[in-house]
C-alpha cells in the first residue's frame, strides 16, 4: 500500500471518528429534560405549620413530530420542616397538550375534569416527609398545530384545600420545526402553532384565556369525589 493511499485511508477513519464524536453527545442529550422548575407555581390554600408544598416540571421537552408523543417529569416537594400529611397531585392537560398517563395514578372521567381540560390524572402522593420529593413520569400527546398547556395542582386527601398549584403553564416554540424528527418546547413558553400563515391561535402566556377557578367551591373530580380547586384569590407566594 502506497503512502499516499495509506494517508488518505487514516484520514477517512480520522474524520468518521471524529463525526460520531460529534454526533453522540446530541444523541444523548435528545430526553434531557433540564433542570425542574416551579414557574408559574403560586400558593392557594395555606398549608399546615411547617409544611411547604411546591412541584416541579422540567425547563424543556421533545415531542415527536411523527407520533406527536412526548413525556413529561413532574415532581412534587416539600420543602417545609415537618411532614405534609396526606396529599394527592393531579396533572391536568389543556389545549393541544393531552396527558395519556402518569405512572401510578388514576384517570379522571371526562365528565369530571376540571372545565377547560381535555384530561387529567389524580396521584395519591400519601405523607411526604419534611425535606423528600416524589416523582411521576408522565406521557402525553403534542399537538404542534394548538397552543398547550398543564397544571399541577397540591391538595390534601379529600381536595378540600389546595396548598399548591403550578400552571395552567404553557409548554412551546416560537420556533416551529416541522421537518425535523422532533420539536424542542420551553415551560412558560407560548406556542407558535405549525399551520398556513395568516392562522391565528390564541396564545397560551400570563394574561392569555383565564380558566373559571372556582368561584365559590370546587370541581368535583374522581370517583372519590376529590375537589380539584381553581380560585382567583392573591398568590400568597410565588415561585422563584
Amino acid at each position: 500500500m502506497s503512502s499516499r493511499h495509506t494517508t488518505a485511508v487514516a484520514g477517512s477513519l480520522l474524520a468518521a471518528s471524529f463525526s460520531v464524536v460529534m454526533i453522540l453527545p446530541f444523541t444523548a442529550a435528545a430526553d434531557d429534560q433540564g433542570p425542574g422548575s416551579s414557574k408559574g407555581g403560586k400558593v392557594i390554600d395555606e398549608a399546615p405549620d411547617g409544611v411547604k408544598l411546591t412541584t416541579l416540571l422540567p425547563e424543556k421537552i421533545s415531542v415527536d413530530n411523527g407520533s406527536k408523543e412526548t413525556s413529561i417529569t413532574a415532581t412534587v416537594k416539600n420543602e417545609g420542616t415537618k411532614d405534609s400529611g396526606k396529599i394527592r397531585l393531579v396533572v391536568a392537560g389543556f389545549d393541544g397538550l393531552t396527558v395519556k398517563s402518569v405512572e401510578g395514578c388514576s384517570a379522571i372521567a371526562k365528565k369530571d375534569l376540571p372545565k377547560g381540560s381535555n384530561s387529567a390524572f389524580s396521584c395519591d402522593v400519601g405523607n411526604l416527609a419534611a425535606g423528600k420529593s416524589k416523582s411521576y413520569d408522565i406521557g402525553a400527546t403534542f399537538d404542534l398545530s394548538k397552543t398547550g398547556k398543564i397544571c399541577l395542582p397540591v391538595q390534601d386527601s379529600d381536595g378540600k384545600k389546595t396548598f399548591w398549584q403550578q400552571g395552567p403553564v404553557p409548554f412551546g416554540t416560537n420556533k416551529p420545526t416541522p421537518n425535523a424528527p422532533t420539536t424542542p418546547l420551553l415551560l412558560g413558553t407560548d406556542n407558535e402553532p405549525v399551520g398556513p400563515v395568516g392562522d391565528e391561535l390564541p396564545k397560551t402566556g400570563v394574561g392569555s384565556r383565564l380558566l373559571p377557578f372556582g368561584a365559590a367551591g370546587a370541581t368535583l373530580i374522581s370517583a372519590g369525589a376529590v375537589g380539584l380547586w381553581w380560585t382567583r384569590r392573591n398568590p400568597q407566594q410565588k415561585a422563584s
